[in-house]
């Protein structure tokens, strides 16, 4: 039997341990630090941070055979060329290829060089650059930071005065922050995950996060509110264009030397023009992975392995959809404070795979929220409106006073 370690603390790691669990060959998952609600999953919590490398390749040594890396900044930081270096089987981007992830402008010149269709763009390092490119193109427009911003660092602006007071807060904190002006495109998003080592990958089905905070997609952007896949809305068409520009991104690793493992996500809009890519993570995306996972048929861990091992692997789904909506405190994204109860959900909501804690802690036996998006709610059916509807009877019961938006996965209706 193996032992795994995952390395977050998200509902994302929480989805990702529960399907390592699920595998006959695995006893034990710990995550790192994790959160008292994965204890309800059978998971186990360990207290080292996801940047206490010399901590988590120690413990990797003594208790575990494979370790999966969730999160963006310990990828950037280059965890995985840690954990290589001292000889640890490790899952995640190195260094190398988590600049696609890390700088925008790395990424923008990378689909550049192999002509892969993506938005007009200018990358700027002043607030005078940018008001400049800001007054040739007009609005609307798109403001991006360069680097980590946790799903936050986007400001579509519909008009030049909102453009003007992003760059402005921007160039206030840094006088020389690199960014990114982009066209403003218009379709629809959604979201391509692939697992990959080397030329090997495993593309998973087309999924759409929801990343505005209020319905219709307004108010700021958020890590994400709710994810629903697959995507119905989007064609045969559309997926197999989807899938040719993942295998292009995969050759064009490769083509530059960038060798490795991991996960990559390409956020494409469908434009009236085809297919253009947005942006590149080099993580599961997080509410999307709570809803693509329990696609999966495949035996988790081997799947994993298998890539590792150079096999190519064939992905097995149950053909059921998933909708997961995400219960955040009331003042998301811009307040946590102060905590709030959360419910405590049954042994079957648990054992379905419905319940995934994100920020949520147990004090003196009850469990309280302890950060923005405190967990994900997701439930199946054979159709987007069936899986909505079970998955907003679970809201209703389990939301109390945390907040969501209730159109979660309106688009595939459409």
């Amino acid at each position: 039997m193996a032992n795994v370690l995952v390395v977050g603390s998200g509902a994302r790691e929480a989805a990702i341990g529960a399907k390592f669990l699920a595998s006959p060959q695995v006893d034990a998952v710990f995550v790192a630090p994790g959160n008292d609600g994965m204890e309800l999953l059978g998971l186990t919590p360990i207290n080292l941070d996801v940047l206490d490398f010399e901590g988590l390749i120690d413990f990797a040594k003594a208790h575990v055979d494979l370790t999966f890396v969730g999160p963006e900044q310990p990828l950037v930081a280059g965890i995985v060329d840690a954990f290589e270096a001292a000889g640890q089987t490790v899952f995640g981007a190195d260094r190398d290829l988590a600049q696609l992830e890390g700088s925008k402008t790395f990424a923008k010149q990378f689909m550049q060089r192999h002509n892969l269709p993506t938005a007009k763009a200018q990358h700027v390092e002043s607030l005078a650059a940018a008001k400049q490119v800001l007054a040739d193109w007009g609005a609307p427009i798109v403001v991006k930071a360069d680097g980590l911003a946790a799903g936050k660092g986007v400001v579509v602006a519909q008009t030049v005065q909102t453009a003007q007071s992003a760059l402005e807060h921007l160039y206030t904190q840094d006088a020389h922050a690199p960014a990114l002006i982009e066209e403003c495109l218009s379709g629809q998003e959604a979201s391509v995950m692939a697992f990959f080592a080397g030329t090997q990958s495993v593309i998973l089905p087309l999924s759409q996060d929801h990343k505005r905070r209020f319905n219709a997609d307004r108010g700021p952007n958020t890590g994400g509110m709710g994810a629903i896949s697959p995507a119905s809305q989007f064609s045969t068409e559309q997926a197999a264009a989807a899938r040719k520009l993942m295998l292009q991104t995969v050759a064009a690793l490769e083509d530059e030397g960038m060798h490795g493992c991991g996960v990559i996500y390409m956020g494409l809009m469908f434009t009236a023009a085809g297919p253009k890519i947005l942006e590149y993570n080099m993580r599961l995306g997080d509410p999307e992975t709570q809803v693509l996972l329990p696609q999966i048929d495949n035996d988790f861990y081997d799947l994993i392995q298998n890539l590792l091992a150079g096999k190519q692997q064939d992905l097995r789904l149950n053909g059921q959809t998933y909708v997961g909506v995400v219960l955040t405190h009331p003042a998301y994204p811009a307040a946590s404070k102060p905590a709030l109860p959360v419910l405590v959900p049954t042994e079957q909501l648990l054992a379905g795979g419905e319940w995934i804690p994100a920020a949520v802690r147990n004090e003196n036996g009850k469990l309280l929220s302890s950060g923005g998006r405190v967990l994900t709610l997701v439930a199946a059916g054979t159709t987007p409106q069936s899986a909505r509807t079970a998955a907003y009877e679970l809201v209703r019961e389990y939301a109390g006073e945390l907040a969501y938006r209730d159109d979660i996965g309106v688009h595939s209706l459409e």
